[in-house]
């Protein structure tokens, strides 16, 4: 089963916390695949051979109670769960695969992991950046003109890594989609020092995280 996390409704279509939408349904509309209407799962769904698409109409905190009654309706193991959501950790544009781990402070995956009762399912975190008016307002805001390029190059990439852990399995996929990240990390570090850099740091304090509540 792969599992798309976002918000329904037209109000929170292009913002950043439905990015797991957005990736499941390009999936699908590659596939000439629709999603229809589950009202007894508060989800849509669609199926592509053996393997369901999720998208839970619950709202972003209640993602856990449709993906919970949907896997054991068809007794789906939470192993065989993939759960593609947005990440503020990550900037707009990478992506990480994990075969398992914590909620990380995202709300939607905290459903998920308690419905499920387990953290030992795999997950694609899409990147949308880190925002500077708070947690709440950066997710559920829309994404900007200049980001729209990025954002399509990440769907993209994200739509390519959900057939590569298909067909490949995800080790093959972490390799492939993880190592961009680890590469550009590297390129990053390798930066020559400037003047700014020899200057000595202050310690400011950090700013507390703030969890969404969509």
């Amino acid at each position: 089963m792969i599992v798309g996390l976002g918000n329904p409704g037209k109000d929170y279509i292009d913002t950043r916390h439905n990015a797991g939408f957005m990736v499941l349904d390009q999936y699908a509309s590659n596939l000439g695949l629709c999603f229809r209407d589950e009202k007894r799962w508060k989800s849509k769904i669609s199926k592509n051979g053996d393997c369901y698409l999720i998208k839970p109409q619950t709202y972003m905190n209640d993602s856990g109670m449709a993906v919970g009654q949907v896997a054991t309706y068809y007794k789906i193991r939470p192993t065989e769960i993939l759960v593609l959501y947005d990440d503020m950790d990550l900037p707009l544009g990478r992506l990480r695969i994990r075969a398992s781990g914590s909620a990380g402070g995202h709300n939607g995956m905290r459903s998920v992991i308690n419905h499920l009762g387990t953290q030992d399912f795999p997950r694609l975190r899409i990147g949308i950046g880190a925002g500077v008016k708070g947690t709440v307002k950066h997710v559920l805001g829309k994404f900007r003109d200049e980001e729209r390029s990025e954002l399509e190059k990440s769907v993209k990439n994200a739509v390519l890594a959900l057939a590569v852990i298909i067909e490949q399995g995800l080790p093959e996929a972490m390799t492939r989609f993880n190592s961009i990240v680890e590469t550009e990390k590297k390129k990053q570090d390798k930066k020559p020092l400037n003047a700014k850099d020899l200057l000595p740091k202050t310690n400011l304090p950090a700013e507390d995280k703030q969890i969404d509540n969509k």
